[in-house]
């Protein structure tokens, strides 16, 4: 495992078996491990019912906070399959990529989750609410207020609709 020690705690992406987000978070929970797993709501309709329904932001994957010593013990989890690297190495994901998720499904926008692609638009920042200072990309057509959410250290990005009067014209 790369870098930390004993010790240290650092947020890690961890890998589940499809649709077992939800199982291997228990399995998580009740093993001890700080693990989080952001939802989002959609609503469903089921034979002419509409039903609101929690579901993963980003499919097959939860968070961990760990240090060293936990790292078997996450991988013994039902529903886990492995800890998410790129080029081998496992990567800490910094607090601030797993407030900044928290805050953003706390305001009850509509989410969406996109692999970063920064060549489309503007550089934007939103102006009011608990998101205030927070930059990102505006994606698509302008007028549909959709603003792109660069997490670096998951390798996504999280797409969110905004309120146009809210965003503002960021200085690079």
């Amino acid at each position: 495992m790369a870098g930390p020690s004993h010790k240290d705690s650092r947020w890690y992406a961890v890998y589940t078996r499809s649709k077992g987000e939800k199982a291997a978070y228990k399995a998580l929970n009740q093993a001890g491990v700080h693990v989080y797993l952001p939802l989002t709501k959609k609503v469903r309709l089921y034979n002419r019912k509409r039903k609101e329904v929690e579901l993963p932001l980003i499919t097959c994957y939860v968070f961990v906070k760990i240090n060293k010593d936990e790292y078997v013990r996450v991988l013994q989890c039902a529903n886990v399959i492995n800890f998410v690297r790129f080029s081998k190495e496992l990567i800490s994901i910094p607090e601030q990529e797993i407030d900044l998720m928290r805050r953003i499904l706390g305001e009850g926008w509509e989410v969406e989750v996109q692999d970063c692609d920064f060549d489309a638009g503007d550089l934007v920042e939103i102006s009011a609410g608990n998101l205030t200072g927070m930059q990102g990309y505006v994606v698509g057509n302008p007028e549909d207020r959709q603003v792109l959410v660069n997490l670096k250290h998951i390798g996504m990005g999280l797409q969110i609709t905004v309120d146009r009067n809210l965003l503002i014209k960021a200085v690079k």
